[in-house]
């Protein structure tokens, strides 16, 4: 169709799943477009714990989040996807000789024999706190994810949030920040109970301060340069924490989107799809990874990265049809540039 990209296969999401699945595809000789609502490859892994070490990985006794994210890129470079970052695919149509019509917010269009849908939980963003101005900061003194610790090395930070997120970053920056405040509505964390035994040694040796039970109540600043956050107890009382830098962690919003007008069957938000093939009920769309469900699913990195390989032999015969497949195993076959 023209002013559409074509390819044989359609991946959206870019996480680490959906990025195992360019490799998949690459290795049947099927090219590949990925799509992701995120400015860069890597979903959730990028975009909430980059730093954070991920342990049951094969062969990897441990390997940080981004590093995982960078390895599964240079697995996947030798099939040259095209990635489409920072457009969610916003339309579906299937086309009359069979095959798919996709359309992003920006007008980028591609039409596919097949989709493999990668996308977790759906588009997700962060629950932002309701703070009057709090627009001008964000980006510069205001972030929902931490990309480099790094950035903040010798900053004074304050932390908002009681889950994992909060507590985790809040042990890694007491390294490298020069303060670090945790805001928190109540004293008890819903972090893992030896993150947050670490928390109150470190509070206890000073190393960071706990400034409980308060929540966020106002943002001062020069412009878009934040100088303090202003805090209230229950009572109302405030009080100003001096800060360089806010890192509101009160989760994700997710959403399936789009895709959830696209007939396909669902359960509690999540895609039903056959465990062999990882089809969907509506031929031709296949999901894998989180947003994937049929009995048993296990919601791990290494059940997606199966998933993946299941959907890439599954799609073969729709793009060639009548072929008959002759695997090799990578030992044999090798990788093209290798």
């Amino acid at each position: 169709m023209a002013g559409a990209a074509q390819t044989d296969v359609a991946i959206i999401g870019a996480g680490p799943v959906g990025l195992f699945a360019v490799f998949e595809c690459g290795m049947l000789k099927l090219g590949c477009h990925i799509f992701d609502s995120l400015p860069a490859p890597g979903g959730q892994c990028t975009a909430l714990y980059p730093e954070k070490p991920i342990f049951d990985i094969p062969a990897y006794p441990t390997i940080g989040a981004q590093e995982l994210v960078e390895k599964l890129l240079e697995q996947a470079a030798p099939f040259t996807p095209h990635f489409h970052l920072g457009r969610p695919v916003t339309a579906l149509a299937p086309l009359p000789d069979g095959g798919f019509r996709l359309s992003a917010g920006d007008g980028a269009a591609v039409t596919a024999r097949a989709i493999i849908i990668a996308a977790g939980a759906g588009a997700f963003g962060p629950n932002r706190p309701p703070l009057a101005g709090i627009e001008r900061f964000e980006g510069k003194s205001v972030h929902y994810l931490v990309r480099r610790r790094d950035d903040f090395r010798g900053r004074r930070v304050v932390i908002a949030g009681g889950g994992d997120s909060a507590v985790d970053w809040a042990l890694s920056l007491a390294e490298v920040a020069a303060q670090v405040m945790v805001v928190h509505r109540r004293p008890k964390f819903r972090a893992a109970p030896g993150s947050v035994a670490r928390l109150h040694a470190l509070a206890e040796s000073g190393k960071v301060e706990l400034v409980v039970p308060y929540q966020l109540h106002g943002l001062e600043g020069d412009g878009d340069t934040l100088k303090a956050v202003i805090v209230a107890d229950l009572d109302g009382k405030t009080r100003s924490l001096a800060a360089d830098a806010l890192l509101p962690f009160f989760g994700l919003a997710a959403d399936l989107g789009p895709i959830a007008q696209w007939g396909l069957d669902l359960h509690l938000h999540h895609l039903k799809v056959e465990p062999a093939s990882c089809a969907t009920s509506v031929p031709g769309i296949f999901a894998i990874g989180d947003v994937a469900h049929y009995p048993g699913k296990l919601k791990l990195i290494l059940s997606g990265f199966a998933e993946a390989a299941l959907a890439a032999h599954a799609i073969y015969p729709l793009v060639h049809p009548g072929a008959a497949l002759h695997f090799e195993y990578s030992t044999t076959k090798g990788v093209p540039g290798r």
